[in-house]
């Protein structure tokens, strides 16, 4: 992971020297070649190449050089770190006239009040990082800052290092490894701590082994993990979240400048915390047809090599990193890697693995993202406005070996079928009937089941609507159930309570003791149907499921039978749905027809 991020690094050239950091600077004093202050620039869009300390900074003695918040430069009392960065610009002024400037601009009184109360009237806050700017020249960009930065940082290494030298886990180089590593930046918003969190960190007996001493364990030299530090922040950046991680991802070249990245689109319809309405609108839409196309792009970069036709250069592998954050530390949820055409072929099987069709049995479900499925591994709750930081405290060890499955085409953990079928159980208790007097179980929890199915339990004759051919008499119990349900629906439309909220639970459990009292009851809701085929209709229907079940109904069903037995009631609902509005168009076009003659 380490070699990766550092060649990254190397091949986009991020590199920066050690003991630099990118930072964006929120405000500059400015001040004339006499020393007068004229006024603040505002920026903290720009990002600056800046001396940086590390770790050390967190302490209360010692800051960042040229660069610091406001209460650091200005602080309220005098401070040690305040002392820090004047005696730092002090001795920086020794080689640089402009630094001797703003040296005397913090030891006159009445500029230094001055600087503050502007600082104030453009409501830059104490935590805001400032620097100076002179004679409209930036301070850190002055040419001796990076030679006397390069002398001056040696003073923070601690003595004894020397003689510890060791081989860097990095470049494989003789180095004097670092004591402590720089923090990085972006994973505030998934636990980590807004000063950065650590990469590498030593600080309990526990991570240190053959009597080495903290960074002995994992050495690596300070110009290398300089590296690696820019290439993890730039790529944080732009990283989404996913159930309390972030998703960072790279290749191991660029993709061609004419064709989109394909895991962008791919992946990140999928990992925004925010879930799909029921309607689409056109940025949905559109947001489709970008996805649309770049699996397109990626499937002709794919047959371009099958083919031995030279479209365009392909990556040979892709890197995909899920972090945290933990108490200042960088928690590594998982790193994966692998050839890029097995990456778009286990996508591409993904697609096909939940391919269900949806409630109305019109077509397919809609794709949605992937925190909207992770979602449906809740506990359901009828009013949850906190759902997100549920998901980030709930299911952050389930979410990487999904997400894991996703990507190499592998099996979901049993969990997955558990929390979906819960969440079907909870809804066909407590949810009230729709406007059509219907209860359908959750079509994404339903996707989820067949996924595990498929892949977990090798189940290959689950299609996408329902199959009368099905071998197991289990998926065809869910589908009678359904039936009776809609019988039930068609001859009692305003009961209080359907047969569903009172047997669903039990019949996908214990479908023996359940059938046969749906069975019987079914006989009376035929008999107050006045529509003597509708009855026939329902009647013939029942019979031929009864053919699929067979003689025995099995008394206690295990996982995997629960899971048919959900899947076989949702697809027959929707094959039913659909049946019920093929005769309503009938209808209205007969109407339509006889009004017309």
């Amino acid at each position: 992971m380490l070699r990766a991020l550092y060649d990254y690094a190397k091949r986009m050239d991020l590199v920066l020297p050690a003991g630099y950091a990118e930072k964006t600077i929120k405000a500059f004093l400015c001040l004339t070649g006499d020393g007068r202050f004229v006024g603040v620039r505002i920026d903290g869009v720009n990002p600056f190449r800046c001396p940086d300390i590390g770790s050390l900074a967190n302490g209360t003695d010692k800051s960042n050089l040229l660069v610091e918040k406001v209460s650091v430069v200005f602080p309220a009392e005098p401070s040690p770190k305040s002392r820090f960065f004047r005696e730092g610009l002090k001795d920086l002024g020794t080689q640089e006239p402009l630094a001797e400037i703003c040296c005397k601009a913090l030891d006159d009184p009445q500029c230094c009040a001055d600087m503050a109360a502007a600082l104030e009237q453009h409501k830059i806050k104490s935590s805001d990082r400032i620097s100076f700017m002179v004679d409209n020249i930036y301070l850190v960009e002055c040419p001796a800052v990076e030679a006397w930065w390069e002398t001056y940082r040696h003073q923070f290494q601690k003595p004894g290092q020397a003689k510890d030298a060791s081989l860097c886990l990095i470049t494989g180089q003789t180095t004097i490894p670092m004591a402590t590593v720089p923090p990085n930046a972006g994973l505030a918003v998934v636990g980590g701590h807004p000063r950065g969190d650590a990469l590498i960190c030593f600080d309990k007996p526990a991570f240190c082994s053959y009597g080495l001493k903290k960074s002995a364990n994992a050495p690596v030299s300070e110009e290398a993990f300089a590296q690696v530090k820019v290439a993890l922040d730039t790529l944080l950046k732009d990283a989404p979240p996913l159930a309390g991680m972030k998703f960072v991802h790279w290749y191991d070249k660029p993709l061609p400048k004419q064709l989109p990245d394909p895991l962008p689109p791919i992946f990140g319809s999928l990992l925004s915390d925010e879930e799909d309405e029921e309607e689409s609108g056109p940025e949905e839409e559109y947001g489709r047809a970008v996805m649309v196309q770049a699996r397109r792009d990626a499937d002709s970069l794919v047959r371009s090599v099958e083919s031995g036709q030279a479209v365009a250069d392909l990556p040979n592998r892709y890197y995909i990193l899920l972090l945290s954050g933990a108490n200042g530390r960088v928690l590594v949820r998982q790193f994966t890697q692998g050839s890029y055409e097995e990456l778009k072929a286990n996508l591409d099987r993904w697609y096909a693995d939940l391919r269900l069709v949806n409630a109305s049995g019109t077509g397919d479900l809609k794709p949605v993202k992937l925190a909207a499925r992770l979602i449906r591994l809740l506990k359901r709750q009828n009013s949850d406005k906190k759902v997100f930081d549920r998901l980030q405290k709930e299911l952050p060890g389930l979410t990487t070996p999904v997400f894991y499955a996703i990507i190499h085409g592998t099996g979901l953990p049993d969990s997955v079928a558990v929390r979906a079928l819960q969440r079907i159980r909870s809804q066909m208790r407590t949810e009230d009937p729709d406007r059509n007097g219907q209860l359908v179980p959750d079509p994404i929890s339903c996707q989820w089941l067949k996924v595990w199915l498929i892949r977990t339990h090798k189940e290959a004759n689950l299609m996408s609507e329902y199959n009368p051919n099905h071998p197991n008499p289990v998926y065809h119990i869910g589908a009678m159930v359904a039936v009776y349900a809609e019988l039930q629906r068609r001859a009692y439309p305003n009961v209080n309570v359907t047969v569903v909220q009172r047997f669903f639970a039990s019949a996908q459990q214990t479908p023996a003791l359940v059938l046969g009292r749906l069975a019987k009851m079914s006989t009376h809701h035929l008999a107050k149907l006045e529509n003597k085929a509708a009855a026939d209709a329902y009647a013939s229907r029942l019979a031929d499921i009864s053919a699929c079940i067979g003689d025995q109904i099995p008394t206690v069903l295990a996982l995997p039978e629960q899971s048919l037995f959900a899947l076989g009631y949702y697809q027959m609902s929707a094959a039913l749905n659909s049946e019920r509005r093929a005769r309503l168009t009938k209808k209205a076009t007969n109407e339509k027809d006889h009004e017309e003659e």
